[in-house]
């Protein structure tokens, strides 16, 4: 199935401050994208808006042509959101983290998967630690595993090469690019080179701010 996120004259504030108006953009089953800008300009914030924990000020976000806010329950089945706090439950562990997830969602892998996983992300022997006894690379390692037992075709992901050695970032790049190519939508912000192929850069600087 082919799907679709548009973004309709989207306006966002903060504070006293009009971050970007009028953006209009779509995206569809394929794209990889990298929102840019300096900081300050609204990556957060706009990656924020398109996942439904913001409002907009103005404008509106459609999945597949039906505004987000109609469609709560479906879109989020659909999304995948990392944000740059890992979101995992620190009194869990690596697995147990895992685990929760899976529940949450409708991904429900056997063992072998989620060992596989963790041996990908390089959490293997470090599974039985609680997450708030592991460093921040490592929390983070938890959060990025997710994608690898996501069956979302959106993921939203705002800095997910921070706290990740070269290796790490290779990895991920692939794991997006693989993404793409089986029709699914990744969008996401980063501070570093993204290697990725074919790679769509959107920039926050085009976008006019009206006040």
């Amino acid at each position: 199935m082919s799907n679709q996120l548009h973004i309709e004259q989207l306006a966002c504030r903060r504070g006293d401050k009009i971050l970007f108006s009028d953006l209009t953009v779509s995206w569809q089953s394929g794209d990889l994208v990298q929102v840019e800008g300096h900081n300050g300009i609204g990556k957060t914030s706009l990656l924020r808006i398109v996942a439904g924990l913001a409002q907009p000020l103005n404008g509106k976000v459609r999945w597949n042509l039906e505004e987000i806010s109609k469609c709560r329950e479906e879109y989020h089945a659909n999304l995948l959101y990392l944000g740059h706090q890992a979101g995992i439950k620190p009194e869990l562990t690596a697995w147990e983290n895992l685990r929760f997830y899976q529940k949450i969602t409708t991904c429900k892998q056997d063992d072998e998967v989620l060992w596989d996983v963790l041996e990908t992300v390089g959490l293997l022997g470090r599974e039985d630690i609680a997450a708030s006894q592991l460093s921040a690379g490592q929390q983070k390692r938890i959060a990025l595993a997710r994608l690898w037992l996501s069956q979302a075709p959106l993921w939203i992901l705002d800095e997910p090469f921070n706290a990740i050695d070269k290796h790490g970032v290779q990895v991920l790049a692939k794991l997006f690019e693989h993404h793409a190519e089986q029709g699914g939508i990744v969008i996401l912000t980063s501070h570093q080179e993204v290697p990725c192929k074919p790679l769509q850069k959107f920039s926050l600087e085009h976008v006019k701010a009206k006040d």
